[in-house]
């Protein structure tokens, strides 16, 4: 079997170090340690080893990238990104308010997750929008079928000239998901090619989520076994966790079959939905945000947050260290888009937000204060420990106690600081 070694364990590559590697890595997180490497076990007389670069990293990159614009006709909108465990950032981005000319009253946002390098996610993010335009099938008539119609046929014309571009540059290794979103002045038009995912949220409640891509779905384990391939482990040939993405040409070989009939197929599942005053606001994000939380649950966050926050950037953040906290060892990339009817700033969810963390800070220092009491080390896992099974009445819907871990480690650590030993005048130095 082969296997790779990491630190002092020795698993299978890909199924076992997923599971070790998440187990020790987000315990290591919570705990301050390493989480890294101690020296390697010896290997046994005449083992045979492959040595496969971990695609995590010791401790998660949480710097993060963040972007906000609006739309004349009163769009508003944030980007929020982190490379998180991943060793490597595959996420890229396109946000376009406004198209221009003619089409000035409209907008395009897409997220892009790329897989096997970041070459493929980069290249799409800067030529997709570009074909689907030359398709010429969108103008101000606004016709759903001929928008339609044009989405599709510029992902197409993406992964050909992609192809084009790889074949000459060799780097035909790689693909990216996709989802996107085209806004009319009367519809919203959703583009989905994968697994990343796109939600509406309208009058507070989940309106429309577009349906992922995964391999061992009935339609798309259909398309697959009739090009070739199987599906094992939930991946393609036990290997790729998408049916749908640009690139992956590796996948996209088998004859006399269009590129919609490929074991991965480069074609989006594209949806319309009529524009309404209710509408509140739309999250394009990858699966590094939905591998950990709810269409339900993520609608009621961000519909809390917004009641509480003015800037879109914070509400972003807010859901990408919700995830990280969740245990996504994914990039996390999301994109906030806000209708006019978004819900706005409450002056009573302000009032009840600084209660929740007055609240939280006393059940802090009151478990710091009984861990002392009781001859015990007050760690930060064991403090997270007890308040996780702590009732705690009002937590934001949808985040829960994982929404205020930093408020709860910030209170944490005043704890530390006011139970240090103090030192006595004149004894500190000379």
């Amino acid at each position: 079997m082969r296997t790779a070694r990491k630190g002092s364990v020795e698993m299978p590559a890909f199924v076992r170090q997923l599971v070790k590697e998440t187990e020790k890595r987000v315990s290591s997180f919570f705990k301050g340690g390493r989480g890294g490497a101690a020296e390697a076990e010896q290997q046994g007389e005449g083992e045979k080893e492959e040595v496969i670069p971990s695609p995590y990293l010791d401790r998660p990159v949480l710097d993060k990238l963040t972007e906000e614009g609006c739309a004349r006709w009163g769009l508003t909108y944030a980007l929020g990104s982190m490379q998180g465990w991943r060793a490597n950032m595959e996420d890229f981005h396109n946000c376009v308010p406004q198209l221009g000319a003619e089409l000035a009253d409209w907008s395009f946002f897409a997220v892009f997750d790329g897989h096997a390098g970041s070459t493929v996610a980069q290249y799409c993010s800067q030529h997709l929008l570009g074909h689907i335009l030359a398709t010429g099938g969108i103008g101000p008539e606004d016709d759903p079928q001929k928008v339609k119609g044009a989405i599709v046929e510029g992902f197409l014309q993406t992964d050909k000239h992609l192809h084009s571009v790889a074949r000459r540059e060799g780097w035909e290794r790689g693909g990216t998901t996709v989802v996107a979103t085209l806004i009319s002045p009367y519809y919203i038009y959703f583009a989905n090619c994968g697994d990343s995912r796109a939600m509406l949220c309208r009058s507070g409640q989940v309106c429309f989520s577009t349906e992922d891509h995964k391999p061992y779905s009935p339609l798309e384990k259909e398309r697959i076994e009739s090009a070739g391939g199987s599906v094992s482990l939930q991946r393609i040939n036990g290997s790729l966790a998408v049916s749908r993405a640009l690139g992956d040409f590796g996948y996209k070989g088998a004859e006399n079959r269009t590129p919609s009939q490929q074991m991965v197929s480069p074609e989006p599942e594209v949806c319309v939905v009529e524009r309404s005053p209710a509408d509140e606001f739309l999250v394009l994000a990858c699966d590094g945000v939905w591998d950990t939380i709810s269409n339900e649950e993520l609608c009621a966050f961000i519909h809390n947050r917004l009641r509480v926050c003015t800037d879109l950037r914070d509400v972003c953040t807010q859901v990408i260290d919700l995830c990280l906290y969740k245990g996504s060892l994914d990039n996390i990339s999301i994109i906030l888009l806000c209708f006019p009817g978004a819900p706005q700033l409450s002056t009573e969810a302000l009032h009840q937000e600084a209660e929740l963390e007055d609240l939280l800070e006393s059940k802090v220092a009151e478990i710091y204060d009984e861990l002392c009491a009781r001859g015990e080390e007050p760690e930060l896992l064991s403090v997270l420990t007890v308040l996780a099974s702590t009732v705690i009445p009002g937590l934001p819907p949808g985040g829960g106690i994982q929404s205020k871990r930093n408020c709860i480690i910030s209170a944490y650590y005043q704890q530390r600081d006011a139970h240090k030993p103090m030192v006595p005048n004149g004894l500190g130095g000379s």
